[in-house]
């Protein structure tokens, strides 16, 4: 296959890179490359970068030739980075949605898969929440990911297949890691500062493994998309309050450091709380992700402890807030 993925640079879209490329596909990369691109595997023949702006689409209109498949990851991700330039960020998240949509069918690509997030559905009380749960976002950065949503089901017919991937909150190790993610924040703090910070704790959120999510949109390659053509799906694992997860951090960072590690709570503004269910992609494509919450732990603090993240608070590239504010965008 012939796979375009926007935004593959990132957190998730390098370590999915990888692997499409370890099954013999050919990807093409369309990214600015804001966090690097050192991490990426650009000695493998398989691997084609684009450095293009996604706003600009008819420069990427040519890339879309022969395309079986796109994968569109590009965004201005999480509502702190959102905030940070409100007319940059509904500009790629949003604005040029559509017309990407449309270079994609005009080029007859087969399958158009749009990352959008669990976190459109804001707060809800319900214990359980399904793809039909209305959507109430809370923030821009949600109220934009939720209004592509309709934009691609519009577009999509018998030719033009497609769908809606809602994940949870990743976690994990990837060659370009973010710590500005639940489990990530609090693994990072309780391994090199000992203690963990953590904003209120009551809330809700589910949690997904970076390997399970990437596996899933491997999976989707190959996958005959008549059954699944226009469908959403949740793509969760462990629905967890905050405060959980930073005792789950707490035991396992404390048997690696040998060492006591502290909670802090402190007050939260942040309001988010919500509990998905994942059933229908279980059903739709027999799908249950194999990885933890604890595995994600385990597996950067075995980085850590090799070396492979030393630089964990002081390299901007980890952070999405702090890289933004140092770039000047047109």
């Amino acid at each position: 296959m012939k796979i375009l993925i926007t935004g593959g640079s990132g957190y998730v879209g390098s370590v999915l890179i990888n692997k499409l490329i370890k099954k013999k596909h050919e990807v093409y990369n369309v990214d600015l490359d804001l966090f690097g691109n050192t991490h990426l595997p650009f000695k493998n023949k398989l691997y084609h970068h684009i450095n293009q702006d996604i706003r600009k689409v008819s420069s990427l209109d040519k890339y879309m030739k022969n395309v079986d498949i796109v994968f569109h990851l590009a965004c201005i991700s999480n509502d702190p980075t959102f905030e940070l330039n409100k007319k940059l960020s509904k500009e790629i998240n949003y604005d040029c949605f559509e017309n990407i949509v449309l270079s994609a069918k005009k080029n007859k690509v087969k399958k158009f898969i749009y990352i959008s997030t669990c976190s459109v559905y804001g707060i809800s009380k319900k214990p359980k929440i399904t793809e039909n749960h209305p959507l109430k976002p809370i923030t821009e950065y949600n109220k934009f990911k939720g209004m592509c949503e309709p934009i691609l089901l519009k577009h999509l017919d018998d030719k033009f297949k497609g769908c809606i991937i809602r994940p949870a909150t990743v976690c994990g190790y990837s060659t370009k890691m973010r710590f500005d993610l639940t489990v990530n924040i609090l693994t990072n703090f309780a391994y090199n500062k000992n203690y963990i910070k953590v904003f209120g704790g009551k809330q809700l959120r589910p949690n997904i493994h970076i390997d399970d999510l990437t596996n899933l949109y491997v999976k989707l390659v190959n996958l005959n998309f008549s059954k699944i053509n226009k469908q959403i799906f949740n793509v969760g694992y462990e629905n967890l309050s905050i405060e959980n997860i930073a005792k789950k951090v707490k035991r396992i960072v404390s048997k690696y450091k040998r060492e006591k590690i502290l909670i802090k709570f402190e007050k939260s503004n942040d309001k988010r709380s919500y509990h998905i269910d994942s059933s229908k992609i279980k059903k739709y494509l027999n799908f249950k992700p194999k990885y933890t919450v604890e595995k994600a732990i385990h597996d950067l603090c075995i980085k850590f402890k090799k070396g492979f993240l030393n630089d964990s608070f002081e390299n901007n590239n980890y952070f999405n807030v702090k890289k933004l504010k140092k770039i000047k965008f047109k």
